[in-house]
């Protein structure tokens, strides 16, 4: 391609309202235009890059042995009821009406009409298994969408869908989609890893996240160094950090706190460590026909509670929140700051109380007297407080806990999710009815797994992992160019121009995305709009480097000058080019 005849917009700044790095150079290099709120337009620059992730996704899928299909994106709102997400996936699904007042969506994801499909064309065993893709257009009404691409209401993404005829082989086809994952992402030379993670809205009982590592990602990822558990912090398991629970030594104390309700400053106050204290979180379990059920929740005074933890919670699933401050005093007699699990003052009767791991493991710990200015100290179940109601994992994992594996310490890192992969079981084909006659005629649920990957979300997360002060640094795979040739003097030099367009010839014929830059700009700007845009190869083409039969190599990842034999370049290039695809 020429520049002359491609559509270059560079910019030298950023708008003000654009919030990270990727973000910003997708703007400055001319890849995106914002439209409205988390709605942008794909110029051909970042268009080329979308094709090229997406020509990825195809081969390794259709390799795997997946179909693709096309669904579409506005889905029948009835569909969405029949599956129970009508409601239930909450406002980032957008419902709108046609002429005729019927209930629509604008897809977020195609589980429904991908269900309908299977449920419709899958009358045997004999079909089975299959896989069936798109890449389409999706739409999330986020309340605030914000970084760019990274977090837009409108989006591409791949989403794929496995049907089985029993849970062994769903799970088969869950580790083959895994694997396919992980080649898809390598192939696009990101660096990334593999994180159990939470179901979600999507639902399922088995669910990895695939992370782009990044220090702006918006998921702290949790592994083990030293072995390889890895997950989201929403699904993280805490263990215990008390091997058991030691006999108690102190006496129970009515001690005041004046004016001390956060745990931090009790500790402070009685010159102990924030370990030895226990803070109470008090939630609300709704129910249909009754008041708010007020549940107590323990974790000690620097752990913090995992809402995701807790929502798994026996009773919970119906929904549950934060309690309100009337609800607070209601039942304890006592402001927030000061709860405790002992109701002394109730008759020793009060809210159920669900303790996390390590707080079921203390002894002669802190915690709130359900009186304002005052703490018990000394506590111990037992002897003190009946033993909690149930022991739960409540809390999020912190840096140098205890890996599950057993294989050293957790540590963390940033990363931001590009695909996620769901074991689905039948909670979609048992709603919808999809099923199948197995060998002996039997009808049977369809097992299913989903599988999605964010396209366009990846092209944030490939600058964000590369980039520098000057702009990207595109993996080769995904580039939108793998050369750019900048002929200095282009339109006054006919050596530079004549030598020029032969490498671009010779480029083109090997099938190279290749951009000539005959635009007749100075060195300097050229240079500039090359490496802002990122791309892999330059190669500068001069008057004094042609006197000496020589031209100039820029690796955009090194932006190291090497002088190269002008004769020799083309086959130099290509093996630079292959070298970056085969790796």
């Amino acid at each position: 391609m020429r520049a002359s005849q491609f559509l270059l917009t560079t910019q030298k700044e950023a708008p003000a309202d654009a919030e990270i790095i990727s973000q910003k150079l997708m703007l400055r290099s001319g890849m995106i235009r914002k439209l409205a709120a988390g709605i942008y337009s794909y110029l051909p620059l970042g268009l080329r890059s979308i094709r090229r992730i997406e020509a990825i996704i195809r081969d390794e899928m259709n390799r795997a042995g997946a179909l693709e299909l096309l669904m579409p994106v506005v889905q029948p709102g009835e569909l969405w009821q029949e599956s129970g997400r009508w409601e239930k996936y909450g406002p980032e699904l957008l419902r709108i009406k046609d002429r005729h007042d019927r209930d629509f969506v604008l897809q977020p994801t195609s589980e429904e009409v991908v269900t309908d499909i299977a449920r419709q064309e899958i009358r045997s065993y004999r079909q089975l298994p299959v896989n069936l893709y798109h890449i389409q257009t999706k739409f999330r009404d986020e309340r605030r969408p914000r970084f760019g691409v990274m977090r837009g209401r409108e989006f591409t993404m791949k989403d794929a869908y496995s049907f089985d005829r029993d849970e062994a082989a769903a799970q088969e086809s869950y580790r083959t989609m895994y694997d396919v994952y992980g080649r898809i992402f390598t192939r696009m030379g990101l660096r990334f890893r593999a994180v159990a993670a939470d179901t979600g809205a999507i639902g399922g009982s088995l669910s990895h996240e695939f992370q782009v590592i990044a220090d702006s990602g918006e998921d702290a990822i949790v592994f083990a160094p030293e072995g390889e558990y890895a997950a989201n912090i929403e699904l993280a398991e805490a263990l215990a950090l008390l091997d058991r629970r030691e006999s108690a030594r102190e006496e129970l104390r009515r001690t005041p706190t004046p004016g001390k309700a956060r745990c931090e400053d009790v500790a402070q106050f009685l010159g102990v460590e924030l370990v030895r204290t226990v803070k109470s979180i008090v939630v609300a379990l709704e129910r249909d026909d009754a008041p708010a059920e007020i549940v107590l929740l323990l974790l000690r005074g620097d752990h913090e509670l995992n809402e995701v933890k807790a929502g798994k919670l026996p009773g919970f699933d119906r929904g549950w929140r934060m309690a309100s401050e009337g609800e607070i005093l209601a039942a304890f007699g006592s402001p927030p700051g000061y709860l405790g699990p002992i109701y002394a003052g109730t008759g020793g009767c009060g809210p159920r109380v669900i303790a996390d791991r390590t707080v079921a493991r203390m002894s002669d710990f802190i915690c709130g007297a359900n009186e304002k200015d005052f703490h018990w100290t000394g506590v111990n179940w037992g002897r003190d407080l009946p033993e909690p109601e149930l022991v739960a994992d409540l809390r999020n994992v912190v840096p140098g806990d205890p890996s599950p594996d057993g294989k050293g310490k957790l540590a963390f890192q940033r990363g931001i999710e590009v695909g996620h992969v769901f074991y689905l079981g039948t909670r979609y084909s048992e709603k919808l009815n999809a099923r199948y006659l197995d060998e002996q005629g039997q009808s049977r649920l369809l097992e299913m797994g989903c599988y999605g990957i964010g396209v366009t979300r990846l092209l944030g997360a490939a600058i964000e992992q590369n980039h520098d002060e000057r702009g990207i640094i595109w993996p080769q795979a995904v580039a939108p160019f793998s050369i750019v040739i900048c002929p200095i003097n282009y339109h006054q030099s006919a050596p530079v121009r004549a030598a020029a367009d032969a490498l671009y010839a010779g480029l083109s014929a090997a099938r190279v995305d290749v951009l000539l830059d005959d635009r007749g700009e100075r060195p300097g700007a050229m240079f500039a709009d090359a490496e802002l845009i990122g791309i892999p190869h330059r190669v500068n083409i001069g008057d004094r480097g042609l006197k000496g039969g020589q031209f100039e190599y820029v690796p955009r990842a090194t932006l190291e000058v090497v002088s190269i034999d002008a004769t020799g370049a083309l086959a130099f290039l290509l093996e630079r080019v292959g070298a970056a695809s085969a790796s």
